[in-house]
């Protein structure tokens, strides 16, 4: 489907940022705009996936082939 084009360095960076601010989603329930937290599934998935279309469309490649 997708080529992976998310590597090494890029993808740990975005799956510890994805999971802290799904963290602070739930360490945080009084906050005003919580629900933003949630953005953090962006980076989680995309690290976890090893690919990221805004990548693909500006054409960035993190990944050693």
């Amino acid at each position: 489907m997708f080529k992976n084009n998310v590597g090494g360095i890029d993808r740990v960076v975005r799956v510890v940022v994805g999971l802290a601010l799904i963290l602070c989603f739930f360490l945080f329930p009084t906050a005003a705009y919580r629900w933003l937290f949630l953005i953090g599934i962006i980076p989680l998935a995309t690290g976890l996936l090893g690919t990221c279309a805004l990548y693909s469309i500006i054409g960035i490649n993190t990944c050693k082939r």
